[in-house]
């Protein structure tokens, strides 16, 4: 009797906990940075599908390409990082070195 009252109290426990929070944020240039969603290419290892939120403002999606240092914007435009790139994060976070 005294497992099954303990297995229970574990199983409440469970039951009522809250979903952990999914987004990584940083602190970044006096920026707070979160990434929102984010996807590894299959074939090109080294990009990801990003959506960040900047100053708690969305932004859309960008691909970040880590081994050119490149981010290619919504309309197809493609930039070298820059100062305060938010690619830097991406690609520090995520490096397999």
């Amino acid at each position: 009797m005294k497992y099954v009252c303990l297995f229970l109290l574990l199983i409440s426990f469970f039951w009522f906990s809250l979903p952990a929070e999914a987004s990584v944020c940083h602190n970044y240039e006096g920026s707070q940075i979160c990434i929102v969603d984010i996807k590894r290419s299959a074939k090109n290892y080294w990009e990801y599908r990003v959506i960040l939120s900047v100053d708690g403002e969305k932004q859309p999606l960008e691909v970040y390409n880590c081994r050119d240092r490149t981010t290619v914007k919504k309309d197809g435009t493609m930039l070298a990082f820059g100062e305060n790139n938010p690619g830097e994060i991406v690609c520090r976070l995520f490096n397999k070195k």
